[in-house]
C-alpha cells in the first residue's frame, strides 16, 4: 500500500509539474503574441503608402520650390530656340537662290500623253491648272513665255 500512496505522489507530482509546464509555455507564447501585436500597431504609419506626402496645390500663391520654374525655359526658347529658327530660315533661302541661279528650266517637248486636257478646267480659261506657275508648268502648246 506504501507502493501505492508512493507512486500515487508521484502521479500527483508529475501531472501538477506538466500542468505547470503548459500553463507557463501558454502564458509565454500569450506574451509574445500581445508583445509582437502591439508593436506592430505602434509601428504602422500613420498615413498610408497610397498618399502623396505633400499636400495637393490648391491654388494661391505656389510653394517656393515652384516659384519661376517657367523662367528657365522662356530664356532658353528666347536665347537658343528662336536663333535656331532664324538660322535655318536662313540656310533654306540661301539654298534657294543657289538652285535657282544653277538650274535652267528644261525644254519643252510636246509628247502626246503628257499635258493631256480631255475636259476643260471649271475655272479661268480652262487650260491652267489651279496652282499653274507660268515659270516652271507648261501649258500644252509650250511655255507661255516662249
Amino acid at each position: 500500500m506504501t507502493n501505492q500512496i508512493v507512486d500515487n505522489s508521484e502521479l500527483s507530482l508529475s501531472k501538477n509539474y506538466t500542468s505547470r509546464q503548459n500553463s507557463s509555455e501558454h502564458t509565454v507564447m500569450n506574451n509574445l503574441i500581445r508583445i509582437l501585436t502591439q508593436r506592430a500597431i505602434h509601428s504602422t504609419p500613420t498615413h498610408s503608402s497610397h498618399e502623396p506626402k505633400c499636400p495637393p496645390f490648391r491654388g494661391g500663391i505656389p510653394p517656393p520650390s515652384h516659384v519661376g520654374g517657367y523662367k528657365i525655359y522662356k530664356t532658353l526658347f528666347f536665347v537658343v530656340g528662336l536663333p535656331l529658327i532664324a538660322l535655318a530660315m536662313a540656310n533654306c533661302a540661301l539654298r534657294k537662290q543657289q538652285r535657282a541661279e544653277c538650274e535652267e528650266r528644261p525644254p519643252f517637248v510636246k509628247y502626246e500623253y503628257l499635258r493631256k486636257r480631255d475636259k476643260r478646267y471649271p475655272w479661268g480659261d480652262g487650260v491652267r491648272s489651279f496652282f499653274h506657275n507660268p515659270k516652271v508648268n507648261a501649258l500644252p502648246d509650250g511655255y507661255e513665255d516662249e
